[in-house]
């Protein structure tokens, strides 16, 4: 198969194939820079260049798959959360990505962080958050993480459940301490995001309904007790969120509860959490809202609620994650195989297979998320192609990304590098198949730093203890 195969033969035929979305692109070596790390370019080799270092160079020495976060650009995206919100509680979203160097560079721009396991509230306090900027998630946290966190002193803890109110007490008697909450409450809402990641709609194992009366109910029972510290309500209506519609109804909806426990108890609630899901562009389609503008929309919002149910303003916190991470972080693959395909109605499809997977992106396969790609180590003339990029992994879902345009004389051994892949590709990457994962790498000034080594087959061998 040669490459004028694959760009003459099927390439009026595939063009017509992808979704409405997908537009021919006038220029495939260009980079969309609502994409990508902010700076990012080709340098006169044509290979594209990542906070001064070359993608090619940094995989020369790190190989490939790897994952490249542009420090400056995360921290630039942190700082313009905190800035954006002034005098908000601005908790960045671990769950998203999350080491010690993450930690410390999140705690050098004066954000807090949110955990929701014992494995993230360790790595962030050896990164240097302190415990009391940590807040706790999780809809089924372990006696060991509770007590872990009483113990830190960990800021708050998120209450998911009536059972969980018990632990906590339970857990504070024997330690003698009493821990600061906030009641994680469903709206009700029904967030323009897919099923998996919308978290505010009643049929969901997140949180407590505000409509079947089960919130009011845990924040009354929160403020009663003698070893909880009853800080606010908590709402989260989902991930990769576009416009604050959502938002609105949520926040109209939490500040009515918050009417309704000032109501039975004669106490305002001393703050409103809105949670994050704020959406960052993956394809050329995606519009997400800027940080100033956010803000500007929940401050009228909240201020038009307050007013209407005549509270005080109550202290507010977000959780961004993925809108700083997201963007920072770019994924690099080598081209192993180009293969094309017969589909129906005579049309054809071509299948470019690189050497990772749903092990180190699964969100493809599990959400149906949309990427963007491009040729990393190179410019090309040649005409556009759609493709579809694949992994090595043993399932035909095994898809990073579906439809895309690259260069007709794409082949094995060139390099593909996929932005907006700084949020959840590492921290849900798993071992299927095997495959070790890859390396977190950040670059800053032109050099490379490792923030997670690359796994190795004797890593995982070490973990099997059978004979």
């Amino acid at each position: 198969m040669t490459h004028t195969h694959i760009a003459g033969s099927i390439h009026a035929d595939a063009s017509n194939a992808g979704p409405q979305w997908l537009n021919l692109p006038e220029d495939l070596n260009a980079l969309d820079p609502a994409l990508w790390p902010v700076g990012a370019h080709r340098n006169e080799q044509g290979a594209i260049v990542v906070a001064g270092a070359s993608l090619t160079d940094v995989v020369a020495e790190y190989g490939t798959p790897a994952y490249v976060m542009d420090e400056a650009d995360f921290r630039a995206r942190a700082v313009a959360f905190r800035d954006s919100f002034p005098g908000w509680n601005v908790y960045y979203a671990g769950k998203a990505l999350l080491t010690k160097t993450v930690a410390r560079w999140v705690e050098e721009e004066g954000l807090n962080l949110d955990v929701t396991t014992m494995g993230e509230m360790r790595i962030a306090l050896a990164g240097g958050m302190p415990a009391a900027r940590l807040g706790l998630h999780g809809n089924n946290k372990s006696d060991a993480e509770i007590r872990f966190a009483l113990e830190q002193g960990v800021g708050r803890i998120i209450i998911d459940s009536f059972p969980e109110i018990e632990r906590i007490e339970a857990a504070c008697r024997e330690l003698g301490v009493k821990a600061a909450a906030l009641v994680r409450v469903t709206t009700g809402v029904e967030a323009h995001t897919h099923e998996y990641i919308a978290t505010a709609h009643e049929d969901q194992k997140f949180g407590l309904s505000i409509s079947g009366g089960h919130a009011l109910a845990a924040l009354v029972r929160c403020h009663s007790s003698a070893h909880i510290d009853l800080q606010g309500i908590h709402s989260h209506i989902g991930s990769q969120i576009f416009e604050t519609h959502g938002f609105e109804v949520a926040i109209r909806r939490t500040m009515r509860l918050a009417h309704q426990f000032r109501t039975a108890t004669g106490t305002e609630m001393p703050e409103l959490d809105l949670g994050g899901g704020f959406g960052i562009a993956y394809t050329s389609a995606d519009t997400p809202m800027g940080t100033r503008e956010l803000a500007s929309a929940f401050e009228e919002m909240i201020e038009h609620e307050c007013r209407g149910y005549g509270l005080q303003r109550p202290q507010l916190s977000i959780e961004p994650g993925r809108a700083i991470c997201g963007p920072a972080g770019v994924a690099v693959y080598e081209v192993g195989t180009v293969k094309v395909v017969d589909i129906e109605g005579g049309r054809a499809r071509v299948y470019v297979s690189v050497d990772g997977g749903m092990s180190d992106n699964i969100r493809p396969a599990l959400y149906a998320a949309e990427y963007s790609c491009v040729l990393a180590n190179r410019v090309s003339e040649a005409e556009p192609v759609l493709c579809r990029v694949v992994g090595k992994h043993c399932e035909g879902g095994d898809i990073l990304i579906r439809f895309v345009f690259l260069p007709g004389d794409i082949g094995p051994g060139d390099l593909i590098a996929v932005p907006g892949s700084g949020a959840y590709a590492r921290s849900m990457a798993s071992n299927y198949n095997q495959v070790p994962r890859p390396p977190l790498l950040s670059v800053r000034d032109s050099k490379t730093s490792v923030l997670l080594r690359r796994e190795t087959l004797d890593d995982l061998m070490r973990l099997d203890v059978g004979e």
